[in-house]
């Protein structure tokens, strides 16, 4: 495999990594993967071939490490695979490019000069200062204006989705778009809109805590069991006081699952059952029915013993005394 610049950088050749780098790049790259990168800009100065096990070896990263590492570093444009090897793509040639392909990227002027809201550009600022140090990568100013547009976040919602994403050391555009779409889908436009759902998500973490110490689930809840939770008190709007009958109910059966808990909440729900009055009325309603079904079959079983014994008293009289004349 050999290792080669792209022909337009040869004419402008350098030995430092471009400033580019470090704004839009490098918060997306993993550390074996980082690794992998600045050795291969190493390799390709000076022209060299080199073979993948050779740069396991070299990099001490497995093998599969590098193969999964040159397919990220191909997906996110820094390099260009060909038939001989790999071309290290010019970073500073392909942000310029990018900046200034119609309707799809926009500068920080364009952004500024096409937002006649003064309050947005001064948040975008905000974020550059506060989460970039006044460096922020020119195509973050794109995906900005277009989160404005595509989720309809107010300038409140956008400085808070950079901050989410700071303090959880994830501000890469990946995460921050994830977290944006999550948001969004969740109706989320205005600081309002965000208070409430922190608020839901802490009265859930609360349950999930709650409901896998009732349980026992010591080591935690599952992916899945967090599911059932979620679907309970974010789609059924159920609170603990309706979950803890369903909860208590499973004392009645021998190692219960969370499929049983769910189709317990799941058949109050499809009832239209929505407060703990309304389902311990329909519990104690199904309790009167379930005893007088079994007194019925009770009776109409007596009585068919009954009426058996009354159809067959004929064998009794297995020599019947027969009448004179």
């Amino acid at each position: 495999m050999k290792l080669e610049q792209n022909d337009k950088s040869l004419l402008f050749s350098e030995t430092t990594i471009p400033d580019i780098f470090f704004s839009e790049y490098l918060s997306e790259l993993p550390s074996d993967y980082l690794k992998i990168y600045l050795y291969l800009i190493f390799l390709s100065k000076y022209g060299k071939d080199i073979k993948l096990n050779d740069l396991s070896k070299k990099l001490n990263i497995p093998l599969n490490g590098i193969n999964n590492g040159f397919k990220f570093l191909e997906d996110h444009g820094l390099i260009t695979k060909k038939a001989s090897g790999y071309i290290m793509m010019d970073l500073q040639e392909s942000t310029l490019h990018n900046l200034y392909t119609p309707n799809l990227t926009m500068s920080k002027e364009k952004v500024a000069q096409n937002s006649k809201n003064k309050v947005r550009v001064k948040a975008i600022e905000h974020i550059n200062n506060m989460y970039f140090q006044g460096i922020m990568g020119p195509s973050w100013y794109n995906d900005i204006d277009l989160w404005f547009n595509n989720f309809g976040f107010d300038e409140q919602v956008m400085i808070a989705l950079f901050d989410y994403c700071y303090k959880r050391s994830a501000l890469h555009r990946n995460y921050v778009q994830t977290v944006a779409e999550a948001w969004a889908s969740n109706k989320i436009k205005s600081w309002n809109d965000l208070d409430q759902y922190y608020a839901k998500q802490e009265n859930l973490n609360k349950y999930k805590k709650l409901i896998a110490k009732k349980l026992g689930k010591h080591s935690g809840l599952t992916q899945y069991e967090e599911a059932y939770i979620e679907n309970w008190v974010l789609n059924f709007g159920y609170d603990m006081n309706i979950i803890e009958i369903a909860l208590k109910r499973t004392t009645f059966k021998q190692n219960p699952t969370f499929e049983y808990i769910n189709k317990i909440i799941t058949d109050w729900h499809d009832r239209n059952l929505k407060t703990p009055d309304e389902v311990n009325a329909f519990l104690e309603q199904r309790k009167v029915q379930e005893k007088n079904s079994k007194d019925l079959k009770s009776k109409v079983k007596k009585a068919n013993y009954e009426q058996r014994n009354y159809d067959n008293l004929d064998f009794l009289y297995s020599n019947p005394v027969k009448k004179e004349d």
